[in-house]
């Protein structure tokens, strides 16, 4: 498949998924820069279609990342979450400005969310989504969807090979989806 089937497919999912469109719908009316529902979103609904499970597996937490680095108040991520919890209160909203991220992680700084993801644990989980207007998605991934698809778990030498191990135990993701496969 190529990236832009990849994106397709993902999109033809998400609009199969009334919450996943509901969480899309709430984080387009914040119309944040650079702003995209990321990690567990997109790669808990594709290893779940790929594991041909009939419910999708529980989110934890909605994880909402946009890039402002003009944005004075340190803060303001908590009055997003609350804006995002009034439209929609089911949801356990995570809303992260990505240019803030690097100064938590010891990094350089990121230059927009896309760099920002290239720097998460797992490759699979550096993949988003946007809604740009109705009915219209945009995806986006740092290192691409193929390892995705494939059903790959992979370290990305940019974090420690522990942290990645320890997240892999934690979350028990070869519990929930047992055909995927570690790459370290």
């Amino acid at each position: 498949m190529t990236k832009t089937q990849y994106e397709r497919k993902i999109i033809e999912l998400v609009r199969q998924d009334q919450q996943r469109v509901k969480a899309l719908s709430a984080v387009y009316q914040l119309d944040l820069p650079d702003c995209y529902i990321a990690a567990g979103f997109v790669r808990n609904l594709v290893w779940d279609y790929l594991h041909q499970k009939a419910c999708s597996t529980p989110l934890n937490d909605i994880d909402v990342i946009y890039y402002d680095p003009t944005e004075k108040n340190s803060n303001m991520y908590a009055v997003y979450e609350e804006q995002l919890k009034a439209l929609e209160p089911e949801f356990n909203w995570q809303v992260r400005n990505q240019s803030l991220m690097h100064r938590r992680n010891n990094d350089a700084p990121y230059q927009s969310t896309l760099d920002a993801m290239s720097y998460w644990v797992e490759k699979e989980t550096a993949v988003a989504i946007r809604k740009t207007s109705e009915n219209q998605y945009e995806c986006i991934s740092s290192f691409g969807f193929e390892s995705l698809f494939n059903l790959k778990l992979t370290h990305n030498p940019k974090r420690t090979l522990q942290t990645f191990n320890e997240r892999v135990h934690s979350k028990q993701w070869l519990e929930i989806w047992p055909k995927l496969t570690v790459i370290c």
